[in-house]
């Protein structure tokens, strides 16, 4: 019968039951989508009636009662898209448009479609079905490598399926069952030319506000997130070479298009641990890639799970760090380093939001949030059973805390080191403009930051070669000068103000060695110049602080016949000499640019949404829902 389709003639011409006949049989895919592939330049001319009609009968066929037809019609259409764009991979959309379904017909042919799938996947067909839909909608997604060259994709913008999206995620069985599909789908549709039109999926996400639907949302990325964690602590790093960027890209999507989604975050679920996860064996080699399967069923179905008092509560942002501070372990793989970047996206939209940060720094909201440690020769191995419950805010310091101790490499990630710079500075402004004093080791920040400075001296000229290093270091230097100029207002005590100066005059090497770089380079004429003059400029009031409390310290000392003053002693010669100290007033301490996605980010999201789709693709084979399953499953329906 395809062979029949790829003839010259109609095949319904000598058989008018040939189209309801084709669809009550088992479909071929490998066949089929090998016999479009094949298909040359002029045979395409010649067989494209008969496409065409194959593809139309395929749409009617999927309003059809009998359910066998549907399946066979689903994956038939599926095959389609596949071999037409395989064939096809240098035409361009609208003549794959015009070989699938004729130019002027397909406005109508796609509208059919679309409503046909949306009726599957809001009525109360078979679960089946609705897995199969989703199935064809990612594989429509994903034919080509950039989802934005896909021109059919105008049609699915015409005629959303947004809200079938959005019911299946506020429905806790349908969300069980294809949750995870539906937000892969959904992410992948916000990114399609966002940056070229106005895209509907965009406008809609931005301003959904019903509560279920979001916290479904929530749900599917929080159960994703934990079943990574989870076969991550059962298994060594290697075990997990691949990322979940899929779920990753819709809860960015989420948390940037959404402001309501921010609420969801903080919303507490018991810790879903080892006794509520599946009661298959794990394997021991990964079968398939992580992060292109979802969880498993059980865990998606289980989401009110009972209270137990002894169990640690956890929500989607605890979930999200622990994640983040695994993946950011390790960033010498370009996924992992794509991953690393985006979880730094996303805490930088969550620490410019105002809400997110009242509660990241709510004192009535405490927890522990057991992160991942890279082990480090110099550092003993911290055990977990001494973590505070705090609030979240102390567990966003931390990890960018580990991440700045962890990453000083010749390879060195100068984009991510800004970013974690950038996300401190962010919580700081907060701290300053309401005035929270936060009990956190500030002592662990600073010395990470000034063991920064000293590893940008000690690899000035390899790091030059590739970045542009006085503008870290400038940033770094303005975290000192805003503590310096507002830590009164937000340091937790007078003590804290005192340890700072007291770090900064321990360090002050560090800081003297800096200075004369920036010097030395900002008074040649080179391509860093500006740049360090401004490092020079932001150095003042540091210098001003050791200049004035260095020599005191010394005649204290020598006074007093000491050789090597104790800690207490230094703060001590801190505490009594600060009316003499003279400070200039910087301005814009406070002030930050807000994260915006484009231009900057444009180039990095293209490449993550290539390499998601490619991921999807691979996985999207029809083959996930087994053709025996189905026949058999819907054989008994005559």
């Amino acid at each position: 019968m395809y062979d029949e389709i790829f003839a010259k003639e109609n095949p319904a011409k000598n058989n008018p039951r040939f189209w309801d006949e084709l669809f009550l049989m088992k479909v071929n895919l490998e066949y089929l989508e090998s016999k479009l592939e094949s298909v040359d330049g002029e045979e395409v001319q010649r067989i494209q009636d008969n496409i065409n009609s194959l593809f139309h009968h395929c749409v009617q066929a999927l309003g059809e009662e009998h359910q066998i037809k549907v399946v066979n019609a689903l994956q038939t259409l599926c095959a389609l898209f596949r071999g037409v764009h395989q064939k096809n991979k240098s035409a361009s959309g609208f003549d794959i448009i015009n070989m699938l379904m004729g130019f002027d017909k397909a406005e109508q042919r796609m509208k059919d479609l679309m409503e046909r799938l949306d009726s599957l996947l809001c009525g109360d067909g078979s679960e089946s079905l609705k897995s199969l839909c989703l199935k064809l909608l990612l594989c429509l997604v994903t034919v080509t490598d950039n989802i934005s060259q896909n021109t059919i994709l105008e049609y699915v913008m015409i005629n959303s399926i947004f809200e079938a999206i959005l019911q299946i995620l506020s429905d806790v069985s349908s969300r069980g069952q294809h949750g995870y599909d539906a937000v892969v789908l959904l992410a992948l549709l916000v990114n399609y030319r966002k940056y070229e039109s106005v895209n509907p999926y965009i406008v809609k996400l931005s301003i959904v506000d019903d509560e279920p639907t979001l916290d479904g949302m929530g749900m599917v990325v929080h159960q994703a997130l934990t079943e990574y964690n989870r076969v991550h602590s059962n298994h060594s790093l290697s075990f997990i070479s691949r990322t979940n960027e899929a779920i990753l890209l819709a809860l960015y999507e989420a948390v940037h298009l959404n402001r309501n989604f921010i609420t969801v975050l903080a919303q507490s679920h018991p810790e879903i641990d080892i006794a509520v996860t599946p009661t298959t064996p794990t394997p021991t080699t990964p079968t398939t890639p992580l992060g292109t399967t979802p969880p498993s069923l059980d865990m998606m179905n289980n989401p009110e799970l009972p209270l137990d008092p002894n169990l640690q509560t956890s929500n989607l942002l605890i979930t999200f760090l622990k994640y983040a501070s695994i993946v950011m372990q390790d960033t010498k793989d370009e996924h992992r380093l794509n991953s690393a970047r985006l979880c730094l996206i996303i805490l930088t939209c969550i620490a410019e939001d105002q809400y997110a940060d009242a509660f990241l720094h709510d004192d009535n909201m405490n927890f522990r949030v057991n992160l991942h440690r890279m082990p480090m020769r110099h550092r003993k191995k911290a055990v977990d059973k001494n973590i505070p419950s705090r609030p979240l805010v102390c567990a966003v310091l931390d990890l960018m805390v580990e991440f700045i101790v962890t990453h000083m490499m010749k390879d060195f990630p100068m984009d991510l080191y800004l970013r974690c710079v950038q996300i401190i500075h962010k919580l700081l402004c907060y701290q300053k403009k309401c005035r929270i004093r936060l009990h956190y080791t500030w002592r662990e920040l600073w010395s990470a930051l000034i063991n920064l400075l000293k590893f940008l001296l000690s690899n000035e000229t390899t790091l030059l070669a590739k970045h542009n290093i006085f503008h870290l270091a400038l940033l770094v230097v303005n975290l000192f000068n805003m503590f310096i100029t507002y830590g009164d207002t937000f340091l937790p005590t007078s003590n804290s103000y005192d340890e700072l100066y007291y770090e900064i005059v321990r360090m002050h090497q560090v800081f003297d060695n800096l200075y004369c770089m920036v010097l030395r380079v900002s008074t040649n004429t080179g391509q860093w110049k500006e740049a360090a003059s401004k490092v020079t400029h932001a150095l003042v009031n540091v210098r001003a602080i050791i200049n004035h409390f260095n020599p005191k310290i010394e005649s204290y000392a020598a006074v007093n016949h000491i050789s090597q003053l104790s800690e207490e002693q230094v703060l001590e010669v801190v505490r009594s000499n600060y009316d003499t100290l003279t400070l200039k007033l910087q301005d814009g301490l406070d002030q930050f640019e807000r994260y915006s996605e484009q231009p900057k980010e444009a180039a990095f999201f293209k490449e993550l949404v290539r390499s998601i789709s490619l991921n999807v693709r691979k996985n999207v084979s029809l083959n996930t829902l087994s053709q025996d399953v189905l026949l058999k499953e819907f054989s008994t329906i005559s």
